[in-house]
């Protein structure tokens, strides 16, 4: 597949693997490095490496080769699953599970897992990577996540999603101590530009993003929040609270480098989920208890 652009006036004298890595969003930093030194990209129809600074008008080709999609397999696993029937299936997703197949996750993902226990009923809309996938919850985040049987159940909660109608309440642990009982985060969010694995709050290229939040229990040094989401960005609430200066404790990307406690990654916790059921039109809502680390650590806060 091959794509060309010419190089605009603001962007002149930027090294071409920056420009590259800015441009094409679905290409990773590492995979703009390698089509560099295969002499897969071009500047003015002559290749270039890495540190070649580009000139406002040059012309930019580049050969990306197709991608193969991995061949994904069933496996057997022991989920929790909260609800299941012919259309949706709801399930209450452990820490450390990554929720589809992706590079460096091909096996052990929920996917994979889901592929065994509902055999050929997943919806098809997202692909061999993602089928039955609607939504989904970070690696390290627990908690309830509904995946569709078939692509009517997909189009309907997709819609629902997109509506901002799907009930999502969350549970988190924060640093500090938070002042006011609620507030709201109305802060766009999109992707760092120095870090394309990090989100931030960019007012010029992201998009609406909005965190209702509640104290539920105060701490001398942290607090027991509740957060509903009326968006679903990627890393909406962790970017959100730490945006004020609350990061979500034991969060190794957005959290200060230092916790007092042992945790494997961002105490956060998907409690509720609540969606109209697409077949029937029934409101239908789910609750996930929380995880034991997640309890255990709300006890030792509270004798300190």
């Amino acid at each position: 597949m091959k794509q060309t652009f010419i190089v605009p006036q603001e962007d002149g004298g930027t090294r071409i693997d920056v420009l590259l890595a800015r441009v094409c969003a679905d290409l990773s930093r590492s995979h703009v490095q390698k089509l560099l030194k295969s002499g897969a990209v071009l500047v003015n129809q002559r290749p270039v490496k890495a540190n070649c600074k580009v000139a406002a008008g040059d012309g930019v080709e580049m050969d990306i080769p197709e991608a193969s999609e991995p061949e994904i397999l069933a496996e057997p696993m022991d989920l929790d699953i909260l609800y299941e029937d012919s259309d949706v299936i709801l399930i209450n997703k452990p820490k450390g599970m990554v929720v589809h197949p992706a590079a460096g996750h091909y096996t052990g993902t929920l996917v994979n897992g889901l592929m065994h226990h509902c055999k050929n009923d997943l919806s098809g809309i997202n692909g061999v990577l993602r089928p039955g996938i609607v939504h989904r919850i970070d690696m390290d985040t627990t908690g309830v996540l509904i995946v569709c049987k078939n692509d009517m159940a997909h189009n309907s909660v997709a819609a629902q999603l997109k509506e901002h109608s799907v009930k999502r309440r969350y549970q988190a642990v924060v640093h500090g101590v938070i002042k006011e009982d609620e507030g709201v985060i109305d802060a766009p969010v999109g992707r760092h530009p120095a870090d394309r694995k990090k989100m931030w709050i960019n007012e010029k290229n992201g998009r609406r993003a909005v965190t209702h939040y509640r104290v539920l229990e105060r701490f001398r040094q942290f607090t027991y929040v509740e957060c509903r989401l009326e968006t679903g960005r990627t890393h909406q609430i962790r970017v959100h609270m730490a945006s004020i200066h609350h990061p979500v404790a034991g969060d190794q990307v957005y959290g200060p480098e230092r916790c007092p406690f042992k945790l494997q990654g961002q105490t956060l916790h998907a409690g509720v989920l609540g969606f109209v059921h697409p077949r029937t039109g029934e409101y239908l809502e789910f609750q996930a208890p929380l995880p034991e680390y997640f309890q255990k650590l709300l006890d030792k806060l509270r004798t300190m």
